[in-house]
């Protein structure tokens, strides 16, 4: 049996998040679900070891992270979360909510190019 990716109390706590998604989360998932953008599929909240990235493609080994004010205040935070995923083999990209809700073309062409580069 392959391991576990997270913790009971962490998928648990990706379930809660998926169901409460900000507005730049809710409009990114419109262009990512259903395998929308170049048939690459994406999770929401996908738990993988302490942490839940927004969003998460398994296959492609891309995290995409959303990123409010209150990241200014957490810079480390989000330095040691990025290097733990990629540790695990994930390129992470990061984008503003502010980008994502004011324009979101330059964000997908921003995924789609970093999918290539994959």
């Amino acid at each position: 049996m392959p391991p576990r990716r997270t913790t009971p109390k962490g998928y648990e706590k990706a379930r809660k998040l998926r169901k409460e998604p900000t507005p730049a989360e809710a409009k990114l998932w419109a262009y990512l679900r259903g395998n929308k953008l170049n048939g690459i599929n994406f999770r929401r909240q996908h738990a993988i070891g302490n942490y839940i990235p927004d969003f998460c493609s398994p296959k492609a080994k891309m995290v995409i992270e959303l990123d409010g004010s209150q990241h200014l205040e957490q810079e480390e935070y989000d330095k040691e979360r990025t290097k733990y995923l990629a540790s695990q083999g994930y390129k992470v990209v990061r984008f503003w909510n502010n980008q994502v809700m004011n324009d979101i073309d330059g964000v997908i062409r921003a995924i789609v190019f970093a999918l290539d580069e994959k």
